[in-house]
Order: structure tokens, then sequence, then C-alpha cells
């Protein structure tokens, strides 16, 4: 009996380090959708409107950035991989919570929205929601000990 304890918590070790299993595959086409969408977003909005706000569309970019790099580092194995997705998703919820408290303290600053403005209102909040969920993925997903 002890031996098909030991057998089976070793056939789960490896499930915990993996983060693209489950709600993980959701998690993660919902980030593919964010940076699919925060890409073209930001390229539309620097090749026709960046002398307008050229800041907002800075931002636009660099939010696109993030939910790529998220996207890649959270369907991929390995300690490495998880330490890139946590930055990234706590860069993702650093960005939402200062852009989005600019823009509603100074407007001025964002005349052109960005994902991350007014809290991600344009998105239905979700890119306020979408980095603790992350967070919270992760953590629960965090590698082994001996993985790093």
């Amino acid at each position: 009996m002890k031996e098909s304890h030991k057998v089976s918590a070793k056939t789960t070790q490896p499930t915990r380090n993996t983060r693209n299993t489950g709600p993980g595959r959701l998690l993660i086409a919902v980030y593919a959708v964010f940076a699919i969408s925060a890409t073209a977003r930001a390229g539309y909005q620097i090749l026709t409107k960046f002398s307008e706000a050229p800041l907002a569309h800075i931002l636009s970019a660099f939010a696109a950035l993030v939910y790529v790099v998220a996207t890649v580092s959270l369907a991929k194995p390995g300690a490495t991989w998880f330490k890139i997705s946590l930055a990234a998703v706590l860069v993702e919820l650093f960005g939402v919570i200062v852009v989005g408290a600019i823009s509603i303290f100074d407007p001025v600053a964002f005349p052109h929205d960005t994902v991350w403005s007014m809290f991600g209102r344009g998105y239905g909040f979700v890119p306020l929601v979408l980095p603790v969920l992350g967070l919270v993925w992760l953590y629960r997903r965090r590698p082994a000990k001996t993985d790093e």
C-alpha cells in the first residue's frame, strides 16, 4: 500500500510543475487573445495616431509585449519559465494598477485609451482580474523545490 502511495506521489509531481493543463489552458488562451488584441490595437494606434498620444500608444505596445511574454511563458514547463511567467504577470498587475490610477486621476495624460486605462474598463475589467487569476494559478502550479 505504501508503494502505491509513493508511485502516486511521483506521478502527480510533474503535473504540478506544468502550467498548461486544465484551467491553465483557458488562462493561456485568454492571455493569447489579449496578446493578439493588444498587439493589433498598439500597432493601429502607433501607425495612425502616435503623435496624438505617444505615451498611451507606447504603453499599449508595452502591454502587448507583456501579454505575449505571459502567454508563451505560461505555456512552457520548467522553473525558468515559471519565473518569467511570474515576472510578466506581476508587471501586468503593476501596469494595470498604475496606468488605471493615472488614467482616472490625470485623464489628460491618456487622451487615448490603452488596454490598462481605467483598470481595463474597455475590456470589461478583464485586464484587472487576469493577473490576479494568473498569480493564483502560478502559486498553485509553482515548481517543486527539487526542480529549481
